[in-house]
């Protein structure tokens, strides 16, 4: 039943956003594993399309947010609002009462609204004026920045990176897959047709589910190497935190759940080394133009030097 609906669940995703199957598995997988996504490519690669059709395809419900300069932390969260005629104060959910949030292009509004959503995406809570309210269950951030465009921007700190369990990117298509998304949007857009093939009881029961799948004692040990080994690389000037160590756990079992395996192998923690760590280490001298890359080049490198467990 599992096995189904997660392929049910993949290939919907994969008929509105052709051509990216790759990226398209790791958002599942992060979705499985109860995590949050930072899309990071250049503006109309389909960073939008993409969390559009994973919230429609599980019938949840979906918020867009625009972020911009201007933007108060109270517009995404919420507030009070006062009643001249009742004399009481109403609260008014922002948009972050949801069960799929997209914080588009997040880097482009203050610190100070950025930080707003550190607490949801933490602990799936915000807290207004001392009153703390739960947010929906499932919860997930789906964020996009353009990292080709610096004027205007705010990076995102670190701490705020951490938060995000897989950062991925988009790419352009070839020619063929082009060529069909030509043809795909004759009738308007694809994501508008999608239909819900699961729901958001499904997907908590596949998020509970993943803690049922088997790590070796010798795949924790891998997973660790790698971590330890970002912390003693003399390129990295920060390496990996027990949080960051602790996705890749996670992450692990939802990708053998994905590939329906009951058991994690190596190639689950090769696979989602880059997307789950490389934006989680600093790379010393680091400029921010091509930190991912250069991020990625280490790890890769660190991955080629340690033994694979058999």
């Amino acid at each position: 039943m599992t096995d189904s609906v997660l392929q049910q669940i993949r290939a919907n995703v994969e008929s509105a956003v052709l051509g990216k199957e790759e990226t398209v598995r790791i958002a599942v997988v992060a979705l499985v594993a109860g995590g949050h996504v930072l899309l990071e490519d250049a503006p109309g690669l389909g960073k939008t399309s993409l969390a559009r059709a994973l919230a429609k395809t599980l019938g949840c419900r979906f918020t867009r947010v625009q972020f911009t300069p201007d933007l108060l932390p109270s517009d995404i969260l919420g507030a009070n609002v006062y009643r001249p005629n009742t004399g009481d104060f109403e609260f008014r959910p922002g948009p972050v009462f949801t069960n799929v949030l997209l914080a588009d292009e997040i880097n482009r509004t203050t610190p100070r609204t950025q930080s707003a959503l550190l607490e949801a995406m933490s602990e799936q809570q915000v807290t207004i004026e001392g009153d703390t309210m739960p947010l929906r269950n499932p919860f997930v951030v789906i964020a996009t920045q353009n990292p080709f465009e610096f004027e205007g921007t705010y990076p995102l700190p670190e701490n705020q990176l951490d938060r995000f369990m897989v950062c991925l990117e988009v790419g352009y298509p070839d020619r063929d897959t082009e060529r069909s998304v030509f043809r795909q949007h004759r009738n308007g857009e694809p994501t508008d047709s999608l239909q819900a093939v699961a729901d958001t009881d499904q997907l908590i029961a596949l998020q509970n589910h993943v803690s049922d799948v088997r790590v070796d004692d010798s795949m924790s040990d891998y997973m660790l190497d790698i971590v330890e080994a970002t912390r003693s690389h003399p390129e990295l000037a920060l390496g990996v935190s027990t949080r960051g160590a602790l996705t890749l756990y996670r992450a692990a079992q939802a990708m053998a759940m994905v590939e329906a395996r009951d058991f994690v192998i190596p190639d689950d923690v090769k696979q989602l080394c880059l997307p789950v760590l490389a934006h989680r280490v600093v790379c010393r001298g680091a400029v921010r133009d091509g930190h991912r890359q250069r991020a990625g080049q280490i790890l890769k490198s660190i991955m080629d030097s340690l033994a694979v467990p058999a």
